[in-house]
């Protein structure tokens, strides 16, 4: 039997950005983009860092290209999309010390 929820078939979109602030206007294109980010269900990893979980590869690829769609003029933006399999395998470190790892939401799908 398929298992939909498989942690090889789930995935993660990580978008990273680095957008020039120095301009009131730039400011203002930045901030923008990260209520665009966090609209699309994107959560806050670290500054300039986003991730969303996405069911499926299908999914992941829809929200990679609303991404795309909404990239502002300047500045550099990445995307990189992992499997949830790869997403568990992530360390995570406060200075010296290891930190729980984050804890994955699996969404509930209705159709």
């Amino acid at each position: 039997m398929f298992n939909r929820l498989s942690a090889y078939r789930t995935m993660w979109i990580l978008v990273m950005y680095d957008l020039p602030t120095e301009t009131a206007i730039e400011r203002k294109t930045a901030a923008k983009f990260r209520k665009l980010l966090m609209k699309d269900g994107f959560n806050m990893f670290q500054f300039s860092m986003y991730l969303r979980h996405s069911p499926s590869a299908e999914n992941a690829t829809v929200h990679r290209n609303r991404i795309v769609n909404l990239l502002p003029e300047h500045g550099k933006v990445g995307i990189l999309q992992i499997t949830d399999k790869q997403f568990e395998r992530m360390e995570i470190f406060y200075g010296k010390k290891t930190a729980p790892a984050p804890v994955i939401i699996q969404q509930l799908e209705l159709f």
